[in-house]
């Protein structure tokens, strides 16, 4: 390994420049209006792909799809065969006035890199480039066979990805799944996901009129639809106890002993939390009573009003508002059933409506259901030896209060195929915020121990990966 080592090293300022080139490239999903440069983005991936040493790179794309970018290299029979997952569509930039430099221009700082995409997740594809060609490019060979899909539209919900996956199911079957789309606990310190929390989406309406009336001549007499949709959104304040929906927690898997133990075991800091998350003095975190916020955010479930509107500030005027509506986002955990969970919210949001208003709640988007492995096997004791040489630091298997919802979907799809979830961002990467940011020094470490797990899994007798 020693060879990849000096590769990397001595290309780190090409990797830098890949990197700096794909973030330049606004490949925003999100709003319709970059369908040029997330074309241009996808080509580029391609680029970057064969720079690598990878062939058959081509664009996919399946129905209406945003593109795909596919690339591999299949020279060693009876090797297990790896199956990497990046994106190369971003957040747009939001609040730019809060951005200390260009968000797309990479702009070392501090030990970072900063640029929208860095961390989510060009810097992934980068990552997953360099490991292969440290080998592509020293000994001409890798030691195990590599599939690499970049997918274009991760963060508008991969509506598109399970077909894509089952149109090009034999070209992308695979021994391995590796995503590098997770996080390290802290700085430092190497961590492997093993589970992921569900969504469950809701649309939350309210109506009490089918017109709006002046303020002056009605206020007071006639049901204010945003007071109403805020008095049923009220019902969903749990202080710091449960969720005060009933059932809520009927099919909650609970933390075994074990996992609680080595929970405790892993750095906790509410405090520098506090200051990361820019909570002032006076607001107390939300978790429950004596809970530990790991165990709040990775195995117990949640839900956060992530949009409402009854009318905006800009246009506002002296009216009683017929209408108002939220989204309401519910994150579930290992066994709750995303439909029950949504029978469960409409049945709890609706009844009893304020002053009789008509409250309607529909499901918004798809749902995704958790995902959770035994952090345990071949494949996930070849990826802790390569992120601990990597690191030069035990990694740890954590849990993640997000969603990645083709993982347990496509590991099904592969035959049951373990998913490795190395993590790329830090607590400091803000991604889908102002800043967003790639430890320079822990990417280095993500590269090197992709090098080394290639190399291990190529060591398996037999190939078995499970």
């Amino acid at each position: 390994m020693q060879a990849n080592r000096d590769w990397l090293t001595t290309h780190h300022s090409q990797l830098i420049q890949d990197l700096a080139d794909l973030v330049t490239i606004q490949s925003i999903s999100t709003d319709g209006a970059h369908q040029k440069e997330i074309d241009q983005s996808a080509e580029l991936t391609c680029v970057q792909m064969r720079q690598a040493g990878l062939e058959k790179v081509q664009i996919l794309k399946t129905r209406d799809s945003n593109p795909y970018a596919y690339g591999e290299w299949l020279g060693a029979p009876g090797q297990p065969t790896v199956f990497l997952y990046a994106h190369h569509d971003v957040q747009p930039v939001n609040e730019p006035d809060q951005w200390l430099s260009p968000a797309f221009t990479l702009t070392p700082r501090n030990g970072r890199l900063y640029a929208r995409g860095a961390a989510d997740d060009k810097g992934a594809i980068t990552a997953q480039l360099g490991a292969i060609a440290s080998f592509l490019q020293t000994s001409g060979r890798l030691p195990i066979n590599v599939k690499m899909v970049v997918e274009g539209e991760e963060e508008v919900g991969s509506s598109n990805l399970m077909g894509f996956f089952q149109q090009h199911r034999q070209q992308i079957q695979s021994d391995v799944i590796v995503v590098c789309d997770t996080e390290n606990i802290e700085v430092g310190l190497p961590s492997i996901t093993y589970s992921l929390r569900g969504i469950v989406t809701l649309h939350v309406e309210v109506q009490t009129a089918t017109i709006p009336v002046h303020s002056g001549m009605a206020g007071g007499l006639l049901a204010d639809a945003a007071i109403a949709l805020n008095t049923v959104l009220a019902r969903l304040f749990w202080k710091n106890g449960p969720l005060p929906v009933p059932g809520y927690y009927d099919q909650v898997r609970p933390m075994t002993d074990q996992e609680r133990a080595m929970m405790r075991t892993l750095p906790c800091d509410l405090e520098k939390w506090r200051s990361e998350l820019g909570l002032p003095g006076s607001v107390r975190f939300a978790l429950e009573e004596n809970g530990h916020p790991y165990e709040q955010t990775w195995r117990k479930p949640a839900v956060t009003i992530i949009a409402q509107e009854a009318s905006s500030i800009k246009s506002a005027s002296n009216q009683v508002l017929p209408r108002a509506q939220a989204i309401v986002s519910c994150r579930i955990v290992p066994d709750q059933d995303p439909d029950d969970v949504f029978k469960r919210m409409k049945t709890f949001l609706e009844a009893d409506p304020p002053w009789g208003a008509k409250v309607t709640v529909k499901p918004y988007g798809n749902f995704v259901k958790w995902w959770m492995t035994d952090p345990t096997g071949p494949a996930f004791e070849a990826a802790m030896s390569a992120m601990k040489s990597g690191f030069e630091r035990d990694p740890v298997g954590i849990g993640c209060g997000g969603t990645i919802g083709f993982v347990g979907p496509l590991a099904d799809l592969l035959g049951g195929a373990p998913a490795l979830l190395l993590g790329i961002e830090d607590p400091q990467s803000n991604a889908h915020a102002p800043n967003e940011s790639l430890h320079e020094g822990d990417w280095r470490k993500l590269m090197l121990s992709l090098a080394h797990l290639f190399h291990n899994l190529g060591q398996l007798p037999g190939g078995k990966v499970k």
